[in-house]
């Protein structure tokens, strides 16, 4: 395997994904939200940054391309798993939570059980818009997530009614209170919508997958 720009960027956004999960055992809240959102974008950038290395400098290494979508699923999987636990399995993201774990998980050992004959599942465009809508969805819910807990955290530190007085008045003054509560909102908002058509799109592809792989998978003679 040669360490190529590439290969190193796909290895760090590997490394990445735990970590993720980790900050939050290691970093007390709510600074472990801002360190779980920052390390999940940052490898987010580079899913698109080695990709496009690679392909404009002629790059491209069977390691990469193993390793590429093993990055990306551990970086989601992970993510969602942070997500549905500070969220307290909101309603809104189990479903389609629950869709994008299975479909991942479903599709990985399809492929690993055909083996040689697993090139006839290519990743199609379809799919890798569903990634790019996942990790989309995931930026927001942890950013709406986070805002949340540094507002009680905040509402902690102040006197209920002064809290609620600087909320109220916000709409007039845009005071930082008001502000932060209207990202938290309008995060949440946008991060479940993208959430819910990520698990429509991957829904689909699991599906399409499944399609594909079907004849392969009848006994001999049926």
């Amino acid at each position: 395997m040669t360490w190529t720009l590439p290969n190193i960027l796909t290895v760090a956004r590997l490394i990445a994904a735990p970590l993720v999960l980790l900050v939050f055992v290691a970093v007390p809240t709510p600074l472990s939200y801002w360190l779980a959102l920052g390390l999940f974008v940052l490898a987010s950038v580079t899913d698109w940054v080695d990709g496009y290395i690679a392909r404009k400098y002629k790059l491209e290494s069977r390691f990469g391309a193993m390793l590429d979508p093993i990055a990306d699923k551990a970086m989601v999987m992970l993510t969602i798993v942070v997500v549905l636990g500070a969220s307290r399995l909101s309603p809104w993201l189990v479903i389609p939570g629950t869709v994008i774990l299975f479909r991942e998980v479903f599709v990985s050992g399809l492929r690993e059980f055909l083996g040689a004959q697993a090139g006839l599942l290519k990743v199609t465009k379809l799919a890798k818009w569903k990634t790019t809508l996942q990790m989309l969805a995931l930026t927001f819910l942890l950013l709406a997530l986070g805002m949340t807990e540094q507002n009680d955290w905040l509402f902690r530190s102040m006197q209920p009614q002064e809290y609620q007085d600087l909320l109220t008045s916000g709409a007039q003054n845009h005071n930082p209170v008001w502000r932060d509560a209207m990202i938290e909102q309008w995060s949440w908002y946008l991060g479940v919508a993208l959430f819910w058509i990520a698990g429509l799109l991957t829904g689909i592809t699991g599906w399409d997958y499944f399609s594909k792989a079907l004849p392969l998978l009848k006994e001999a003679g049926r």
